[in-house]
């Protein structure tokens, strides 16, 4: 029986290496595969967004300098077109000026600066839409030039 026990605790440390050197062949080609599945994922997204600037680079300027051109033409003096182009202070600037100049016109000290933000959105519509697209782009989208 001891032979038996001898010759069955021979096989299990064979098994058990064999196990060992199946495990670590195992992982070391899940390692190799996880690198290379890395380095395409990289290169994957490098070409999307290289694709993607490359796409989006002219489409988004134009279609926000026409949109802003027009709204700063009708809505001015409310801001609208400053929203539009992600300038958020000086939108709430033009429209607290209007929504203030409103109020005070009952006073007939608002009918003096009623007409102030009307002319800026006019103006600055006018400039927008006189831009070309490269220029309007870099100037208000790239530049964050908030006035005129």
């Amino acid at each position: 029986m001891s032979e038996n026990n001898k010759d069955f605790g021979d096989k299990a440390e064979d098994a058990f290496d064999n196990a060992k050197e199946s495990a670590k062949d195992f992982s070391n080609e899940a390692k190799e595969t996880a690198n290379e599945f890395s380095e395409n994922a990289k290169r994957t997204a490098d070409e999307f967004t290289a694709g993607a600037k490359e796409a989006f680079s002219g489409a988004g300027g134009e279609n926000k300098k026409v949109l802003a051109g027009i709204l700063a033409i009708l809505l001015g003096s409310l801001g609208v077109h400053k929203f539009i182009l992600g300038y958020q202070k000086e939108g709430f600037i033009l429209l607290g000026v209007s929504i203030a100049a409103w109020v005070l016109s009952c006073l007939a000290i608002g009918l003096l600066f009623i007409w102030i933000p009307s002319v800026i959105g006019l103006i600055e519509g006018i400039i927008y839409l006189t831009k070309s697209d490269e220029e309007f782009y870099n100037t208000y989208q790239v530049g964050r030039k908030p006035w005129f």
